[in-house]
C-alpha cells in the first residue's frame, strides 16, 4: 500500500495510488479524512448527515431531546415530502443548508430508520396485551350473565308506541257489560284533556282512567331522567315489575312533575307500565310522559323509543368505575389502580346482592322446594362457568362453588360468596389469560367481546364445546349471525361516535341573539338525525362505507325541517329528505357535526379542518407548537372568516400543519355556525375553493364539501384510517399485533367487498378470534 504525501496550497492532501485497478482502502480512508467539508458532505450517507446536523435536536433514534425538540420524529409523510420539508426548513439554526441530494438521503434515512409506520413497528413491535374488562364491557357482561338465567326475552317488535286501555271509570275497570272503554296504540303519552274526556269516553262520567303497557328502548347507555307531568293520579314502573319508580296515586289538583332517574344500557328494551286516573273532583285532566336522555334534551318520549311488545326485566349495574385509559385513541383496560379494584369489589357485591334477592327465580327453585340446595348449587356452577367463559374443571367447581356453599349458614349467603369469588376472579375480569394456548372457547370469547363487548352466548359456547369454532368458515358464520343482534349495533354505534368525536360534542352553544331557534331540543334532534343516518347506511343491504361520505339526504323531524328550511310531512318522527348533492354530502356536511365544530357566532375552518384531516382523510397532525386563541375582535370587521383564519395562521411555524388543515376547513365555509348552507359571509360571497396537497405532493383542487367527500371516498389513506379505527374500537388491541400485513389484508378485502361495512365487521371479528388459533389447531393435529 503506497501513500504519496503532497503539500499543495498549504494543506496536506492524500492521493491514493492504484494497484491492480483498485483504489487503496487505506488511501481512501485518509482521503475522506482530509477532504474539504463540502466534499465530505456530498459523499456522506443519510445516517451521517443526520448525526452531523440533526441528532442534537432530535436524538440518535428520533425520540427527541429535552429542551430542544421533545416530540418523536414519527408520522405519515412520504420520503418526497420529508425531503421538501428538510430542504426548506432544516436544520432550524441554519435552514436551507441541507438541500438537494443530501436532503433526499437524510429524508430516506429518517423515514426508514424510525419515522414511518413500518419503522415504528420494527423498533417497537406491537403485542396483544393482557387487559381487564373496560367499563362498558363490565356493564354488558354482568347484564348478559344474569340474562342467561332469566326467562327468554321475546325480540322487540317493529310496532312503535304503547298499548293503551281507556276506561270510563277511575279504577281502570270496564262496566259489567264490557261495552264501555276501548283499546288502541298511542305513539306517545302526551295528552291534555282540559275539562273534557278522551275520545269515545262519554262526557260526565264518574272520572276516567288509562293504562299503557309496552317497553322503553334506550338509544345510548347512561342516566335517564323520567318525568311524569300531571295534576292527576299516576304510577309508573320501568324495568321493575313490582316497585313503581313514580308513585303519585294521590292527586294534588296542581300540575306537578314527578321525577326518577334510572341507568339504562343503550340498545336494550325495558318493560314499562303506566297507570293514570282522573277523579271526579279533579278540575282538569292531562298527562305527559317525558324523559331527558344522556346527550339529549327533555321531551315527551318519542314513539321510536316505545314498543308495544313487552320486554323482560334487565339488571343494570349502578356501581361507578374510574374512567378507562383512552390515551391511544380507544378504551382499554390496562390500568389496575386501587380505585378500579375497589370499584370491581363493590360491583361484585352489588351483583351478589341482586342474585341473593332473586335466587329462587334465577335457580328455578322455591323456598320450600326439597331440591332447592341442589338446584342452587347447579345454578352456582352454571353461573361461574358462564362468568369464566368456559367449562369448569373439577377443582374450580370444588373451590368456587361447593366449598362456599357448604360453609354458609344459609343458601343466600353461600351464593353471595360464589358470586363474589367468580366476579373477583382474574378469569372473569381479564381477557387473554389463555392466549398462550388458545382454543375454541378463546375464539368464542374474542368474537363476543369484539362484536358485543360482552360474554359469549349459549350458541357460541355450545359450538366451542363441540370443537366447532376454530376454522375461518366456522368463526365467520357465527360473526355473521351475531350482526343481527342489537348488541352489535350498539357496539358499532359507539365506534362511529368515536370516529366522529361525538363524545366531545356534549353541547354546541350558540349565540342566542344570532340563532334564537337553535335550542337544546334542536341539538338533540340533530344528534338523533345523525344516529339514524349512520344506522341507515351501515345496516342496509349494501352497507357501503362510501355512502357515509357521499349520501345526499338527511333525516329530519318537523323541528329540524323548519329550522333548515326543508319541506317535509314529518310530524313527531324522523323522515328521509333528499337534498341537493352539491350542498349535502354524508357526515362531512351533517349539521350536527358542522355545528359542533364551529364557534358560537361563526364557522370555524380550523376545527372543521382538523376534524376532516384526522377523522375523514386519515392524516396525522402533531399538536401545535403554541396555543393561539381566535379572537374575532382582533380582526377588521369587514373580513370573512376565511380571511381571518388566513391571517391568523400565516406565520411560518403554523404552516407545516395549517397548509393541510386550512384548505380542508375552507371547503366547508358554505355552512354557517349551525350548519345551514350559505352563499355569503359577512355580506361578501363565500369562497370555498382551495388547493389541497396530498402526502405524496399531489395537488387536489377542492371547490367545496362534495369534493372533499369524493376525495376521501376514493382515497386509500382514508380507507386505512377508517379500518384501523374500527379495528381498535372493536378489538381494543393494536392492529399491528395481528401481523405486519393485517391492515393491508383488511383493506384488500374491504375494497373487494365494495366497501361493505358489515363484511368488514365480520372480517375484523374473525381475525381477532383466530389469532394464534389456526396454528395451534394444526399443531394439535400433528401431535
Amino acid at each position: 500500500m503506497n501513500v504519496k504525501r503532497l503539500e499543495e496550497r498549504g494543506r496536506p492532501q492524500v492521493v491514493p495510488t492504484r494497484q491492480s485497478g483498485r483504489v487503496s482502502l487505506a488511501g481512501f480512508a485518509l482521503l475522506l479524512l482530509f477532504l474539504a467539508p463540502s466534499a465530505r458532505a456530498a459523499s456522506a450517507s443519510g445516517e451521517q448527515i443526520y448525526r452531523n446536523q440533526c441528532v442534537k435536536c432530535h436524538g440518535a433514534k428520533g425520540t427527541g431531546v429535552e429542551d430542544k425538540y421533545k416530540d418523536s420524529l414519527t408520522g405519515d409523510w412520504s420520503v418526497e415530502k420529508l425531503t421538501r420539508y428538510i430542504a426548506k426548513t432544516m436544520p432550524e439554526d441554519k435552514p436551507g443548508s441541507c438541500t438537494g441530494d443530501n436532503a433526499a438521503k437524510v429524508a430516506k434515512y429518517i423515514h426508514d430508520a424510525f419515522y414511518s409506520r413500518a419503522a415504528q413497528a420494527r423498533l417497537r413491535p406491537a403485542r396483544i396485551e393482557l387487559v381487564h374488562l373496560t367499563n362498558r364491557q363490565y356493564l354488558n357482561t354482568v347484564t348478559d350473565l344474569l340474562k342467561q338465567f332469566g326467562s327468554a326475552a321475546a325480540p322487540v317488535g317493529t310496532e312503535r308506541g304503547l298499548k293503551a286501555s281507556y276506561f270510563p271509570t277511575r279504577n281502570m275497570k270496564r262496566e259489567k257489560d264490557g261495552k264501555d272503554g276501548y283499546e288502541r296504540v298511542d305513539r306517545q303519552v302526551n295528552f291534555d284533556f282540559g275539562k273534557g274526556t278522551p275520545e269515545n269516553i262519554p262526557a260526565g262520567t264518574n272520572g276516567f282512567s288509562m293504562q299503557w303497557r309496552g317497553s322503553l328502548i334506550a338509544d345510548e347507555t347512561g342516566d335517564y331522567e323520567l318525568i311524569l307531568k300531571t295534576p292527576n293520579g299516576a304510577r309508573l314502573w320501568v324495568n321493575d315489575e313490582d316497585t313503581a319508580i313514580v308513585d303519585a296515586g294521590v292527586a294534588s289538583d296542581q300540575l306537578n312533575e314527578h321525577k326518577a332517574t334510572l341507568r339504562l344500557l343503550g340498545g336494550r328494551a325495558y318493560p314499562l307500565k303506566l297507570d293514570w286516573f282522573k277523579a271526579p273532583k279533579d278540575p282538569a285532566a292531562s298527562l305527559s310522559l317525558q324523559w331527558q336522555p344522556p346527550h339529549g334534551a327533555r321531551e315527551p318520549i318519542p314513539a321510536r323509543n316505545l314498543a308495544t311488545s313487552r320486554a323482560t326485566t334487565t339488571f343494570v349495574l349502578t356501581t361507578p368505575f374510574p374512567p378507562d385509559d383512552s390515551s391511544v385513541g380507544y378504551e382499554r383496560g390496562v390500568a389496575v389502580s386501587r380505585a378500579w379494584d375497589e370499584a370491581a369489589t363493590q360491583a361484585a357485591i352489588e351483583v351478589a346482592g341482586y342474585v341473593a334477592k332473586n335466587l329462587d327465580r334465577l335457580s328455578r327453585s322455591k323456598p320450600n322446594d326439597s331440591a332447592r340446595a341442589a338446584k342452587v348449587e347447579a345454578f352456582g356452577a352454571e353461573f361461574v362457568a358462564a362468568a369464566f367463559r368456559r367449562p369448569l374443571t373439577a377443582e374450580q367447581k370444588q373451590l368456587c362453588v361447593a366449598l362456599p356453599l357448604q360453609g354458609a349458614p344459609k343458601l343466600e349467603d353461600g351464593v353471595k360468596r360464589v358470586v363474589l369469588l367468580a366476579l373477583k376472579s382474574p378469569r372473569f375480569l381479564y381477557l387473554g389469560l389463555d392466549s398462550a394456548q388458545p382454543d375454541d372457547f378463546t375464539a368464542a370469547e374474542r368474537l363476543a367481546f369484539a362484536l358485543w363487548d360482552s360474554l359469549p352466548d349459549r350458541d357460541l359456547l355450545k359450538l366451542a364445546a363441540q370443537g366447532q369454532l376454530h376454522t375461518r368458515d366456522q368463526v365467520t358464520a357465527q360473526a355473521q349471525r351475531m350482526l343481527a343482534e342489537p348488541r352489535t349495533r350498539m357496539k358499532v354505534q359507539g365506534c362511529f361516535h368515536q370516529w366522529l368525536q361525538l363524545d366531545r360534542s356534549e353541547s354546541a352553544p350558540k349565540d342566542r341573539t344570532l340563532f334564537p331557534d337553535f335550542t337544546p331540543e334542536l341539538l338533540a334532534d340533530l344528534r338523533t338525525s345523525l344516529n339514524i343516518f349512520l344506522d341507515e347506511v351501515v345496516w342496509q343491504d349494501d352497507s357501503d362505507y362510501r355512502q357515509l361520505l357521499l349520501a345526499d339526504y338527511l333525516y329530519v323531524n318537523h323541528r329540524l325541517a323548519k329550522f333548515y328550511g326543508l319541506k317535509t310531512e314529518a310530524v313527531d318522527d324522523f323522515v328521509k329528505v333528499t337534498l341537493d348533492a352539491k350542498q349535502r354530502s354524508g357526515v362531512v356536511t351533517h349539521p350536527y357535526l358542522l355545528a359542533t365544530f364551529a364557534y358560537p357566532t361563526a364557522s370555524s375552518p380550523i376545527h372543521r379542518g382538523v376534524f376532516l384531516t384526522r377523522n375523514i382523510i386519515g392524516r396525522a397532525l402533531k399538536p401545535p407548537p403554541m396555543a393561539v386563541v381566535f379572537k374575532d375582535a382582533d380582526f377588521a370587521p369587514n373580513l370573512t372568516m376565511r380571511e381571518k383564519i388566513t391571517q391568523l395562521t400565516q406565520p411560518k411555524a403554523c404552516q407545516s400543519c395549517h397548509s393541510v388543515i386550512n384548505p380542508l376547513g375552507f371547503s366547508l365555509e358554505q355552512y354557517d355556525a349551525v350548519g345551514r348552507f350559505r352563499t355569503q359571509d359577512n355580506g361578501r360571497p363565500v369562497n370555498a375553493t382551495s388547493d389541497y396537497t396530498t402526502d405524496d405532493g399531489r395537488p387536489v383542487h377542492l371547490s367545496g364539501a362534495r369534493d372533499v367527500a369524493e376525495f376521501a371516498a376514493a382515497n386509500e389513506q382514508a380507507h386505512s384510517a377508517f379500518i384501523e379505527l374500527l379495528f381498535h374500537q372493536l378489538v381494543k388491541q393494536p392492529i399491528a399485533a395481528y401481523g405486519p400485513d393485517a391492515l393491508t389484508r383488511l383493506r384488500a378485502s374491504f375494497t373487494a367487498s365494495n366497501f361493505n361495512v358489515q363484511k368488514l365487521l365480520v372480517e375484523i371479528g374473525t381475525i381477532s378470534a383466530l389469532q394464534g388459533l389456526e396454528k395451534t389447531s394444526v399443531l394439535k393435529k400433528q401431535l
